[in-house]
């Protein structure tokens, strides 16, 4: 029987951190200079990762994204795959990249048994890259898409987080080259989740003007009604080719959100705007089984009842999650800590 909360949404979707680190600098997620970072001996390794995906498998879990920071920058995490990958009730096991380190890992993730990539790629300019990433790495995400296709990947995803004076003027161009790649694109309205310590409603560009822009570029968009958990709001253009828009910012989806995050040090958080986590690194630690995990998984979820996007799109003062200054403090509230 499905695990339900307080709104009757089930548990059925994990995202993993297995890193707070990344190769990047994006503006929209790790603007600042410097980071307070996990300790080392706090982050869990595979074979307490690996225990965890049981304990949320017994609860109802049946896919798990592979997240970060960048989770590719975690030393043989193909090792981790393979892992998770045996575990039959898992109907889909993907990961979360900024495709940086993917041209080298592709074949060894594919052969562990990854079943799906999903790439960061908010411009196809090198100059608006750089200046976006502080990272002069562009090429190397296009490799890394190239070589998510030879090594057979199908169903990959492009996400491209829109940002207004930035990118905004791309967004045919990224459809284009999602085409190009085999590669389904989804934009992202910029969010005001926690690192996102430059964000402001005017630099949103919400989903009425994303979907008006493509139009004038494409002619008329068809909406594809389905049901699901999904983030995203799919359409499909005259040609076939379908794209998503997942609108947290404007118009959230708390309703059916069936997912959750752990970070890299075991730290659960039932929303990605909550501000405390749930550790289940100590419980683990102490010697819990799988089975004692997922009944306190259980129980903690049938309690939930957070609607964080939601809540935050009634804030007449919206501005940024949080200041730098509580970041320093507490880099869980981070998103390179708890994932996407």
């Amino acid at each position: 029987m499905a695990v339900l909360d307080v709104h009757q949404r089930e548990l059925r979707n994990l995202r993993l951190s297995v890193t707070d680190r990344c190769n990047l600098r994006c503006a929209y997620c790790m603007p600042e200079e410097e980071y307070t970072w996990l300790a080392r001996d706090q982050i869990l390794d595979f074979e307490e990762l690996a225990l965890l995906v049981d304990a949320f498998v017994l609860a109802g879990v049946d896919k798990v994204r592979l997240t970060g920071g960048e989770p590719l920058v975690r030393r043989d995490l193909d090792v981790l795959v393979e892992m998770l990958a045996r575990k039959p009730e898992l109907r889909d096991l993907a990961l979360t990249t900024n495709g940086i380190l993917l041209a080298g890992l592709a074949q060894r993730l594919k052969r562990a048994g990854l079943h799906r990539v999903t790439v960061s790629l908010d411009t196809l300019h090198p100059e608006r890259f750089l200046a976006l990433t502080r990272r002069d790495e562009h090429a190397a995400v296009l490799a890394g898409l190239e070589a998510a296709r030879s090594a057979g990947f199908t169903h990959t995803k492009i996400d491209s987080v829109v940002l207004r004076g930035t990118n905004e003027d791309e967004l045919a161009a990224l459809v284009e080259h999602g085409k190009r790649v085999d590669a389904e694109v989804r934009f992202i309205e910029y969010m005001d989740v926690g690192g996102a310590t430059k964000w402001s409603m005017d630099r949103v560009v919400p989903r009425a003007e994303i979907l008006e822009r493509l139009s004038a570029e494409y002619g008329a968009i068809t909406p594809l009604h389905e049901d699901g958990s999904a983030p995203a709001e799919r359409f499909l253009l005259a040609d076939g080719t379908v794209f998503g828009i997942i609108a947290s910012t404007s118009a959230p989806f708390c309703g059916r959100c069936d997912r959750s995050r752990v970070t890299a040090d075991g730290q659960w958080f039932l929303c990605l705007y909550a501000r405390l986590g749930i550790d289940l690194r100590g419980r683990l630690r102490a010697g819990a089984t799988r089975e004692e995990l997922a009944a306190g998984i259980e129980r903690v979820w049938t309690g939930r009842g957070d609607r964080g996007a939601e809540e935050r799109l009634v804030h007449h003062q919206r501005g940024a999650l949080a200041p730098r200054e509580e970041l320093a403090t507490n880099p869980h509230l981070e998103m390179h800590t708890r994932g996407g």
